[in-house]
């Protein structure tokens, strides 16, 4: 029901596509852009749940208070602390070897501002949970969320960064100008 309710609004009311190139496997990081915008997890948060999928995301914990902590969690939020230095890729790597399932959706660029610098933390998170990357592009002027590509990590980020930006050149965020994929 929920699931028929969330293709209904994501669809028809919103007027979204989706484009599903690849399967999801019950593990994996989905390496998600652009991100230049708060709507963003919206969005993606219907389209996911519109196809039957539960989604898990990093959000910095200053957004946890009360009661958007609650909202949050219950919505597959995972607060991290951006400061403190712990290792963030062992902790997920730890999460996806405790579960069965567990999609964890990461923007690269890790702000909504133009970053050609992306954050490399989701290809290594990927690398150490030994789990590929899907890469859905968020396309604002089409209306469409694209499930493109599978990439396994070669262990070569170098190598490897290329290929990830480059599928994600032809997408539009909501802000178009807040998006780079040049250094």
């Amino acid at each position: 029901m929920k699931q028929r309710l969330l293709k209904f609004i994501f669809e028809r009311v919103l007027g979204w596509k989706a484009e599903f190139k690849v399967d999801i496997p019950d593990k994996c990081v989905l390496c998600v852009a652009p991100h230049t915008s708060n709507w963003d997890l919206m969005y993606g948060k219907i389209f996911y749940g519109a196809y039957g999928r539960r989604v898990k995301f990093m959000m910095k914990r200053e957004w946890f208070f009360f009661p958007l902590g609650y909202i949050f969690r219950s919505m597959g939020g995972i607060p991290v602390n951006r400061g403190k230095k712990t290792s963030l890729v062992d902790q997920m790597s730890q999460r996806f070897s405790n579960h069965s399932y567990f999609n964890l959706a990461i923007t690269p660029e890790g702000t909504r501002k133009p970053n050609p610098n992306w954050k490399k933390g989701f290809y290594y998170i990927a690398q150490g949970a030994n789990v590929p990357i899907i890469l859905i592009g968020i396309d604002y002027d089409k209306k469409k969320i694209t499930v493109g590509k599978e990439l396994i990590p070669s262990g070569d980020i170098d190598q490897d960064m290329p290929i990830i930006k480059d599928f994600f050149k032809g997408f539009k965020g909501k802000n178009p100008k807040n998006f780079v994929t040049e250094e």
